[in-house]
């Protein structure tokens, strides 16, 4: 993918999955890492990342794919922030986490640019219960159970850019839409202190034009992008607010990852 201009920077948002490549079942962190990079991104907004965990060989995956992304350039400045603590769905050690411990096998979000961070935000958003039909044998009557979600965060970003300043958040909200609804209406209202222009990257777990009529953002890509391979829905999303407006858009196929990738090359001010 070409590099956009000087007078834009360029935001992605990417479901890593942890690295598994749903066209083989298996963990390629090395795969996902080359078509990050490939995608020539100012900044990428990462959900589903594992820290450390012992199921993706111990290793800080957004480390790896910041790594991956600078090349044999200068570091890029990367942050993850936990939403649970051990391993997702692993009731031996899967516990909300209150906070991220960097030294802790962890799972979450994360952000990661190639220019200078001035600020760093987190909000935790307390998890949520989705009903979810149960399947039965023919004739049984239905049942619907109560299902935990998981602990979720926004991770924001104020970046010193040189086309300008620019405020970027990453989040991923439940799967539960009542639920992912009463968390964006929240990171509104924290987003308040943030810096103008904002963007808000990530899988908003939310359809189409939903969040950006509950938000009042402007949609900066309007593309469907699950599941990947023939997508029917837009549920991953970049929300603009402020002096900022797209000059492409589009999603992207990153990987083996069940979603398409937003990305969108912004122009600030004006």
């Amino acid at each position: 993918m070409d590099r956009p201009s000087s007078r834009t920077l360029r935001v992605a948002g990417v479901n890593a999955a942890s690295g598994l490549d749903r066209t083989t079942w298996t963990i390629s962190l090395e795969r996902l890492a080359a078509a990050v990079a490939d995608l020539r991104a100012d900044v990428v907004a990462l959900q589903e990342v594992d820290h450390r965990l012992p199921r993706t060989g111990g290793v800080d995956q957004a480390a790896v794919l910041a790594s991956a992304c600078a090349g044999t350039g200068a570091p890029w400045h990367h942050r993850f922030a936990a939403t649970v603590l051990g391993t997702p769905g692993d009731p031996r050690t899967f516990r909300p986490a209150a906070a991220t411990h960097t030294g802790e096998p962890s799972y979450g979000v994360a952000l990661m640019t190639r220019w200078p961070v001035t600020e760093w935000h987190e909000l935790r958003l307390p998890p949520g219960r989705a009903r979810l039909p149960v399947p039965l044998p023919a004739g049984s009557p239905r049942r619907v159970l109560w299902v935990p979600d998981e602990q979720r965060v926004a991770l924001a970003a104020v970046l010193a850019a040189p086309p300008g300043r620019l405020s970027v958040v990453c989040t991923h909200l439940s799967f539960s839409p009542v639920h992912a609804l009463g968390q964006l209406r929240r990171l509104v209202a924290w987003s308040a202190r943030l810096p103008r222009p904002l963007v808000l990257v990530g899988d908003l777990n939310l359809p189409g034009a939903l969040p950006a009529r509950l938000t009042g953002w402007r949609p900066l890509v309007r593309a469907a992008t699950y599941p990947s391979t023939r997508p029917r829905l837009q549920l991953d999303h970049a929300l603009g607010d402020g002096a900022v407006r797209a000059t492409a858009a589009r999603a992207v196929l990153v990987a083996g990852s069940d979603h398409r990738a937003p990305v969108v090359d912004l122009a600030l001010g004006g």
